[in-house]
C-alpha cells in the first residue's frame, strides 16, 4: 500500500469522529474601537457539545453582551444564533477578560428563536446542523459589544483548524506526488 493510500485510509477512519475546532482573531468592528482578542470554539456533534474559550483586552468601552452570529458573508452582519441576550456567565462591565464555557447543543435555550426558525428549519437538530455548516463555511462570527459600541466593538469570523489526521493526509499526498514526479524524471 502506498503512503498516500495509507494516509487516506487513516483519514477515513477518523473522519467525522473527532470534534471540530475553529478559531478567530477578534479585531475592531467599527472605526474608533480599540479592542482585540481571540476565540476558540470546539464543536462535537457526537457529544452534542460546544466549547467556547475567549480572551480579549483593550476595549474602548465596558463589555455589555457577547454572542455567536451565523450565517453571513465576512462583509455583513446577521442576527444572533447562539445565546439570546448574552452568553451565560460572560463578564459584563470590563475592558479585558477571559471566558470559558461548555454548551449543550441539544438545549433549545442556547439558540435564538429566529435562528432555529430561519436557519434550523424549526428544529434544534437543524439549528445545530446550520451552526456547524456556518462554521465550516466561515460565515459564523463571535462578537463582543461594549458601552461605547452597542452594535458591537470587536468581532472575528471563525475558521476551521485542520485536525492532525487531515494534516497527515495532506503531507502524505504531497510526498506521494513528489515521489511520482521524481520517478518520471528518472
Amino acid at each position: 500500500m502506498t503512503a498516500l493510500a495509507c494516509a487516506f485510509a487513516v483519514g477515513i477512519g477518523t473522519a467525522g469522529a473527532a470534534p471540530l475546532t475553529f478559531e478567530t482573531t477578534l479585531a475592531p468592528e467599527v472605526s474608533g474601537a480599540t479592542g482585540s482578542g481571540s476565540a476558540t470554539l470546539v464543536i462535537d456533534t457526537a457529544a452534542n457539545s460546544l466549547v467556547l474559550a475567549v480572551d480579549w483586552t483593550g476595549l474602548s468601552g465596558l463589555t455589555t453582551v457577547a454572542h455567536i452570529h451565523c450565517c453571513v458573508a465576512a462583509s455583513g452582519t446577521v442576527a444572533v444564533a447562539v445565546t439570546p441576550g448574552t452568553l451565560p456567565g460572560f463578564p459584563a462591565g470590563v475592558q479585558a477578560g477571559i471566558y470559558n464555557n461548555t454548551f449543550d447543543t441539544e438545549n433549545p435555550l442556547i439558540y435564538t428563536g429566529g435562528f432555529v426558525t430561519n436557519f434550523g428549519g424549526g428544529t434544534i437538530a437543524g439549528a445545530e446542523a446550520a451552526l456547524l455548516a456556518g462554521l465550516l463555511k466561515g460565515t459564523a462570527y463571535f462578537n463582543i459589544h461594549s458601552t461605547l459600541f452597542g452594535g458591537g466593538e470587536i468581532r472575528g469570523f471563525f475558521t476551521a483548524v485542520p485536525e492532525p489526521a487531515s494534516l497527515a493526509l495532506l503531507a502524505a499526498g504531497l510526498l506521494g506526488l513528489l515521489a511520482t514526479a521524481r520517478r518520471r524524471r528518472v
